[in-house]
């Protein structure tokens, strides 16, 4: 396609030093692929989409071919056609909104088809049940957007889900109780079957994942430590193990070229037959969920340039006729974490092999190069898993390094497993040992410390290409070591000093539903007062909403963390939040007997097993940082009632003439009786309960302002009764249920 690549590596080169640059460098895709970038960010109202117009169009310049930025503003309005077609796509479930309803389709294992009307359906919480055909019952919504820093935008992630020849699924069915399921028959079926054969549940969990997708199963798998089976990988940075994507193909296509090369067969047939075999592996075996069919086109496109170009090809070119295709077809793939993470691990190892030239040259090329690519993938995804997941994980390298071989062979060895179907049993004796190898790896690894990031700014991510563009400059031998070396620490520097100049200083009501978690950062001090629950779900709101949500907003650990009774609402998130960070101290108001409740039992298991001390809270207690201090107004704790609520912890927050009270679930008339004197923010008790937020504290305290944690609930909260006496106090009402999380600054 182009000249200047290594024939070996595959890699771009860059022109000899002293000569003249010359024209024709540049594959025509990639400025194809900014220009289509550039259309759909526009066509969504983003101005992010104009700079990737520019950069083709500079890109097309400097190749001395400014006719080539003709393609940009093809790409442009092919992108911005493409997702104006997906706009306009009609919402066939609309009618139903609201009801109750039962459906009737195909579960893939992520979203229910329906044939008539031709939609996809979101079920949540998602069936345990495998693939096939089912009937199911619950009330039709739409979807949610983020609702805490670092949660999930599912309303946004559904749009990304459809494109121009799939439905985009526009509603979620909510307590989905299944009816009827009918187990997915056919090659798939055949297929699920072999690769459970003989294999302990934990193994076959993790091969129906990595061969077909499919997570429901490795999803409630947990080690003995308490952490689930996928929170390992992810700590360990082998969360792309589990996820059908580009590696998959990699491996059961690099086997099959392997093979018909040693058959001896001619580049149309030894890259055109796996290129052809793609969409059946596609359509009749794992389905056209987003990751496979990425993979497949990438693969696809990569084995036909292969094919033409007889084993050479320009992978630069290659990558943006790929990403072409994708955006094509789905257009919002682009905001997709899932398209991201590929593409741009795809482009770190473009440069692998120049990496691997600057490693020591007596080390082995096959080590150099198994270095330089994983470092390459990661610093390259870095940015966009720092700001998803609020986390990087320390012990990527090591453990994709021992990962790599072991999935090298699990891979095709599952895959002829699944072939075999009932009888794959005579594969898994060997699947068996390499399957709990790659588990031992997660769990050794996913138990090593992690480093906590917040949310990357627009700043952020621009320092982030800045030192990025001076890394590889130096690879491609552009830039001297010192000057990329100067570029990146400045970046991180402009990075690092705004929040060491300016630390927050705020309380932040998080969005957990129908249950509490209040945030308390100034300097010197990081208090977290409950963390959710979710009563009569097996949802883990610590592990699921709270902790992401601190790590977005940049909290590494925290000093005091508070439960204030033992309702699960409050506290059962807790659990996960004190294993998922280091916590300084805990407070509890009444520390009750070990098994009167399960709940707090968790709690203090948790505490203990990360030797986490342990303190009973009572009136008068205080903990003081610079002007902010935070006074305990109950529980007295002399006398103890039945009543959990009665016995809840409360809180004054003072920072100069800015007071505000956290009254728990605490009643009236007691949270009357607590003496939280004149306010200027009230956290409403109970949610808003009629029991509790009286006139008689109102009178008191008069907050100009009160806000309601509250979800969707089935108790009435907040009552009508507590909401005019709040405004016939005159206050204004601020409620997470209506504003998702509310972040409070202190002067």
């Amino acid at each position: 396609m182009v000249t200047g690549h290594d024939p070996q590596t595959g890699e771009v080169r860059p022109p000899p030093p002293g000569s003249r640059a010359q024209g024709g460098r540049l594959a025509w895709s990639v400025p194809l692929a900014l220009g289509m970038v550039g259309g759909i960010l526009l066509h969504l109202g983003l101005p992010w989409g104009a700079l990737a117009l520019l950069a083709g169009t500079l890109l097309s310049v400097l190749d001395a071919r400014p006719l080539l930025a003709s393609l940009v503003l093809l790409g442009a309005v092919l992108g911005f056609g493409s997702a104006h077609l997906q706009a306009r796509e009609p919402d066939r479930m609309a009618p139903w909104v609201g009801a109750l309803v039962t459906l009737r389709g195909h579960w893939d294992g992520q979203f229910l088809t329906l044939d008539d009307p031709a939609a996809r359906v979101a079920l949540a919480p998602k069936p345990k049940q495998g693939p096939g055909e089912l009937v199911v019952s619950g009330r039709l919504i739409r979807p949610e957007g983020r609702r805490t820093p670092g949660g999930f935008d599912q309303a946004a992630w559904l749009r990304s889900q459809g494109g121009l020849l799939v439905p985009t699924p526009k509603t979620v069915l909510v307590r989905a109780e299944v009816k009827r399921h009918v187990p997915e028959q056919g090659l798939r079926g055949w297929f699920r079957r072999g690769l459970s054969a003989g294999l302990p549940s934990r193994p076959a969990a993790l091969m129906t994942a990595v061969e077909l997708g499919e997570r429901g199963d490795i999803g409630r798998e947990s080690f003995d430590e308490g952490f689930s089976v996928r929170d390992a990988f992810a700590r360990a940075g082998l969360a792309h193990l589990m996820a059908l994507s580009g590696q998959n193909v990699a491996l059961l296509t690099g086997t099959l070229i392997w093979l018909l090369g040693a058959l001896g067969a001619r580049p149309v047939w030894k890259y055109g037959l796996p290129a052809a075999l793609l969409p059946v592996y596609l359509l009749l075996l794992v389905g056209a969920t987003p990751s496979i069919t990425r993979a497949v086109l990438m693969g696809g496109a990569a084995l036909l340039a292969l094919m033409v170009g007889r084993g050479r090809l320009d992978p630069l070119g290659v990558v943006a006729l790929a990403a072409v295709a994708c955006l094509l077809l789905f257009p919002l793939w682009l905001l997709d974490i899932g398209f991201q993470l590929s593409f741009l691990a795809v482009l770190g190892l473009l440069l692998s092999g120049r990496l691997a030239e600057r490693l020591p040259a007596r080390w082995p090329r096959a080590l150099r190069l198994a270095l330089s690519a994983t470092v390459l993938a990661e610093l390259a995804t870095l940015p966009v898993i720092a700001h998803t997941f609020g986390e990087l994980p320390l012990v990527g390298l090591p453990a994709n390094l021992l990962a790599a071989p072991l999935m090298a062979a699990l891979v095709p060895l599952g895959f002829v497993a699944g072939l075999l179907g009932p009888a794959g049993g005579l594969v898994n004796w060997a699947v068996a040992p390499l399957a709990s190898a790659l588990l031992w790896v997660a769990q050794t690894f996913g138990s090593a410390p992690v480093l906590t990031w917040g949310n990357l700014g627009a700043g952020g991510f621009v320092a982030y290409a800045l030192a990025a563009a001076a890394g590889a400059g130096w690879l491609l031998g552009r830039v001297r070591g010192q000057a990329a070396l100067t570029a990146a620490l400045a970046c991180a520097a402009l990075t690092w000093l705004p929040g060491q100049l300016r630390p927050p200083r705020e309380l932040v009501f998080l969005d957990v539903g129908q249950g509490d978690a209040t945030l308390l950062r100034v300097p010197g001090l990081t208090m977290l007062i409950d963390g959710g629950g979710s009563v009569g779900s097996d949802y883990d709101v610590g592990r699921g909403t709270v902790l992401p949500a601190l790590r977005a907003l940049g909290v590494r650990k925290l000093d005091v963390v508070v439960a204030t009774h033992a309702d699960t609402d409050h506290v059962e998130g807790l659990s996960s939040v004190l294993r998922g960070l280091p916590v300084g101290e805990l407070w509890v108001g009444h520390l009750k007997k070990p098994g009167e409740d399960p709940v707090l039992d968790a709690i203090l298991s948790a505490a203990h097993a990360r030797k986490v001390p342990v303190r009973e809270l009572r009136r008068g207690d205080r903990v003081t940082a610079g002007p902010v201090s935070v006074t305990a107004l109950w529980p007295a704790g002399h006398v103890w009632s039945t009543e959990d609520n009665d016995n809840s912890v409360a809180l004054r927050v003072e920072d100069g003439e800015f007071r505000a009270a956290l009254l728990g679930d605490l009643p009236d008339p007691a949270e009357a009786l607590v003496g939280a004197g004149d306010l200027t923010l009230l956290k409403a008790a109970h949610h808003g309960s009629r029991f509790s937020t009286g006139e008689a504290l109102l009178r008191q305290t008069t907050p100009s302002d009160v806000l309601i944690s509250v979800g969707r609930n089935t108790y009435g909260h907040p009552t009508r009764a507590v909401l005019d006496r709040i405004a016939a106090a005159g206050a204004k009402v601020w409620r997470t249920d209506e504003l998702g999380t509310v972040r409070w600054p202190l002067p």
